[in-house]
């Protein structure tokens, strides 16, 4: 499995990078996102995961980590394949998913070519399976431990947020203790997620 690629990006096309690694082109896909990032000719390092068929072998690239993890779990979602996840995270970050999930807001997640509502409504449901049992409350009593206000709700929805990406209360309410609470959900999702790499 490639874990990562860091080489000079030779050609940016819609939906597809190249990037020469030791005089190899690796086709990589990626979302709009990720390509907004990423500079022609110059050297860039992208998070992968490959897709192996019968019939292809494809590598799928992100600028982030939190974006791979965010497309590996849209992507274990029945019904929603490589070429699905990358059309959300082009359409949406990765915080907006979580904060779409968290909210039970489908209809964000329309906005991306290929997915319905039956599609979106699946995968907010499936997305909350994953972080059933963490409610609200126990993201306060976390909050509270962690000497953050917890009084703030936003503070509680971007740990639970964060939950839907995978990452634990433990991981996130660090780095949440020092940032300042009047920030919105997303500013937070955000800020968090720079700071963990």
């Amino acid at each position: 499995m490639i874990y990562s690629l860091k080489g000079t990006l030779i050609h940016n096309e819609s939906g597809f990078v190249v990037i020469e690694c030791a005089g190899v082109g690796y086709k990589v896909q990626t979302t709009i996102n990720t390509q907004k990032q990423l500079k022609l000719n110059s050297t860039v390092t992208v998070y992968t995961y490959m897709n192996v068929r019968e019939d292809a072998v494809e590598l799928f690239g992100f600028y982030s980590k939190g974006e791979l993890s965010t497309f590996k779990m849209l992507i274990s979602i029945s019904g929603v394949g490589p070429k699905v996840a990358l059309a959300i995270l082009s359409e949406l970050s990765s915080e907006q998913i979580a904060l779409s999930v968290s909210a039970g807001d489908y209809k964000t997640l329309t906005r991306a070519s290929g997915v319905g509502p039956k599609l979106a409504q699946r995968i907010v449901l499936e997305l909350k399976d994953k972080i059933k049992g963490f409610s609200t409350d126990e993201a306060d009593g976390v909050v509270a431990q962690g000497s953050v206000i917890a009084d703030t709700g936003n503070i509680s929805k971007a740990v639970a947020a964060l939950a839907v990406l995978g990452y634990s209360a433990a991981d996130v309410t660090p780095i949440l203790s020092r940032l300042d609470p009047s920030l919105t959900v997303e500013q937070l999702i955000s800020a968090t997620l720079k700071q963990m790499g």
